[in-house]
């Protein structure tokens, strides 16, 4: 199963594609959709949608997550974040893929082992993962990150239905 994890930006939108094969991981690919700052929010969103659009279309992953939004002091910055956000959960549902979401804490506690990692830490970590793959940034590596919690809960959550169904 292919999983790509999102990690949602107005300026930069991370994304990060991997296989999931038992408890075998591989990295597919990884990214960044991009938007400028002199166009209109519209047309922003909508170059974001396209960009990731096509990725979808090319890569086929059959599961989506995206990282949760916090809100922060910026009331204004948070909105836009949140709007960059719609457009990472509609592309990927609008193909018909179920879409994840997980809390930073949760998805940073999932790759390093603290809920309160720095970006450094979790790129390092992907590294460990997939050693030789070429990072096309820090948000690609968070949504690779991102992709691999989904992976994990994926399973746990394929085994609990299986430990359910041989109970009954």
């Amino acid at each position: 199963m292919r999983v790509i994890g999102i990690d949602p930006g107005l300026r930069i939108l991370g994304w990060g594609v991997i296989e999931v094969n038992g408890s075998r991981l591989t990295h597919v690919e990884n990214g960044l959709c991009t938007s400028s700052a002199q166009d209109d929010l519209g047309t922003r969103l909508l170059s974001l949608h396209d960009q990731l659009a096509a990725i979808i279309a090319r890569l086929r992953p059959q599961a989506a997550a995206v990282e949760q939004t916090f809100v922060n002091r910026d009331g204004a910055g948070t909105l836009k974040l949140g709007q960059a956000r719609g457009v990472a959960m509609l592309v990927p549902a609008r193909a018909g893929i179920v879409v994840g979401e997980y809390a930073p804490n949760a998805v940073k506690k999932t790759i390093v082992g603290v809920g309160h990692a720095e970006k450094h830490q979790i790129a390092h970590m992907i590294g460990i993962h997939f050693p030789g793959v070429d990072l096309a940034g820090p948000d690609a590596a968070d949504a690779l990150a991102i992709a691999i919690t989904h992976a994990y809960h994926l399973q746990s959550g394929s085994r609990l239905q299986q430990a359910i169904a041989r109970a009954s």
